[in-house]
């Protein structure tokens, strides 16, 4: 009996090969279309608008991915606009994965002197982390995390109150929905109120009186008595 015809030791190989080209080359075309290419600018500062802007010397103004900090006016506002241009005073900038958000305004990572600004202004503790899908969201994302515990900057009794350090007597909170923006208030009397935090980077404020709360925009919570 003629002995059997071994397969060659090749075949397998080549066979998974050629069935695995296509899956490749389709996994590159969806990469390709899911993650354009980051682009880098270099540039100059003309000035800083506030916490998390600034203006280039062509005129466009650029927000920092990932970072949210206060309005003027608000608390901590003014500290993180301070930070920001002592970040950024006299250094070259780099921009990159330059994007928009739904308004159209852009917003980027930008590098002052090599140094990640995103970063160090979430890290201070002057402004909130904003998620994104940047390269650097988990530096971010850790980054914040350490700001909030370690009680930095708008996390700190300055801006993150329980109690009225300025006057206790002034007891009400006025408390602001993140997610529908709904102005609401509290008196020692609400189920809510010992739960309720006073912060003051996103416009919420401590009253003397439910007048003066009802004045500024505010209404009376459904859960006090």
């Amino acid at each position: 009996m003629p002995a059997k015809k071994k397969s060659s030791p090749r075949t397998i190989p080549l066979v998974a090969l050629i069935l695995l080209i296509p899956s490749l080359l389709v996994n590159a075309y969806f990469l390709k279309k899911t993650r354009p290419p980051v682009t880098v600018q270099e540039t100059e500062l003309l000035a800083v608008s506030d916490g998390d802007s600034l203006v280039l010397v062509d005129g466009r103004q650029v927000r920092l991915r990932h970072v949210d900090a206060p309005e003027l006016g608000f608390c901590g506002g003014q500290e993180a606009k301070d930070l920001l241009t002592k970040v950024v005073k006299s250094k070259s900038l780099t921009i990159s994965e330059e994007v928009t958000d739904y308004h159209g305004r852009p917003l980027a990572l930008v590098y002052a002197g090599g140094d990640l600004v995103n970063l160090a202004m979430v890290e201070s503790g002057w402004a909130r982390h904003h998620n994104d899908t940047s390269s650097v969201a988990p530096q971010m994302r850790e980054a914040a995390n350490r700001a909030r515990e370690g009680n930095l900057g708008i996390f700190s009794r300055l801006c993150y109150q329980k109690e009225n350090p300025a006057n206790p007597a002034c007891n009400v909170k006025g408390n602001i929905d993140k997610q529908s923006g709904d102005r609401k208030f509290y008196t020692p009397d609400c189920a809510q109120y010992k739960f309720t935090i006073i912060e003051k980077d996103i416009g919420e404020s401590w009253f003397c009186s439910e007048k003066e709360a009802l004045a500024a925009g505010f209404s009376k919570a459904a859960t006090c008595r």
